[in-house]
């Protein structure tokens, strides 16, 4: 018997990947359909746009909540209403990824070291050959971690393009990961301040996956917008969005959001300081 697509029309009685009883045109137990034909160009195209790209709806709905309706993401998550929109995790590494390539590919420089010691003045050139010149670091510092001297005087000789570089490089190869690695800790500042609600750790995750992932967006966007009224817009946005975001999802008060605003801030941005730093400084370090 010639077996042909059409062939593959008719439902069975057994679901074809799982082996379970069938009665409509999906499985009850794994969801395929029973219904199974070759699928055509057009097919394979929708099917990637639709749970690839995710431009069936699911993405602008996202988009749309994160970026204008600050909180209600986080909400709609919260009170069950997932399958319309593109989950946290996902939201946060895809946007990470677009952020630090464009940077990379923008061309916009991480340090700037100034200009070559050759076209200095001669009063700020360089002491002269054969003396030493050495970064101080503090004395707690440098006894508690004494390699990080060798480290650091090894660094103070390059030019001040290799240094630029070499920064650069390790920014976009550790940075990733370090502002990846501190969405638990900004989660736990939450968890801190918001003692006593009854919010779980998982919900204060959620949060901070929302919150970042708009911060990645909104700094895109200062990359690619010119100088102007539109990048002034766009840093009041990101100064009031989370404040805001806070207010809806934990339903505090203003002066209440108010000072666990600032104090989140402070925290997360002295976290990602000293992440960013010693991220880039292994960078150096495993370099040369």
């Amino acid at each position: 018997m010639r077996h042909t697509a059409d062939a593959h029309d008719d439902a069975p009685a057994h679901c074809r990947n799982c082996g379970t009883a069938t009665a409509g045109n999906y499985c009850s137990h794994c969801g395929q359909e029973t219904r199974l034909h070759m699928p055509s160009f057009m097919e394979f195209a929708h099917e990637f746009v639709g749970h690839y790209v995710a431009l069936e709806g699911r993405l602008w709905g996202t988009f749309a909540r994160l970026l204008f309706r600050p909180g209600a993401l986080t909400n709609e998550y919260l009170a069950g209403r997932r399958r319309r929109y593109v989950e946290p995790l996902r939201l946060y590494l895809t946007l990470s990824i677009l952020f630090f390539a464009l940077i990379r590919f923008s061309g916009m420089s991480i340090v700037d070291f100034g200009k070559p010691a050759a076209e200095r003045p001669a009063a700020t050139a360089p002491a002269a050959e054969g003396s030493e010149h050495h970064t101080d670091l503090p004395t707690l510092v440098e006894s508690g971690a004494p390699g990080l001297r060798h480290v650091v005087d090894r660094f103070d000789k390059l030019s001040a393009e290799q240094k630029g570089k070499a920064i650069s490089d390790s920014f976009f190869h550790y940075a990733p990961y370090a502002m990846f690695c501190l969405m638990p800790l900004f989660a736990l500042y939450l968890k801190g301040l918001y003692l006593g609600t009854g919010r779980r750790y998982g919900e204060h995750l959620l949060f901070a996956l929302h919150a970042n992932a708009f911060a990645f967006v909104l700094l895109a966007a200062f990359v690619l917008v010119p100088d102007g009224f539109f990048k002034f817009v766009l840093f009041c946005w990101l100064l009031g969005y989370l404040p805001w975001a806070m207010q809806r999802v934990y339903r505090k008060g203003k002066w209440g959001t108010a000072w666990r605003w600032f104090l989140l801030i402070v925290l997360h941005m002295l976290s990602l300081l000293a992440a960013v730093i010693v991220a880039m400084f292994l960078g150096v370090a495993l370099a040369h």
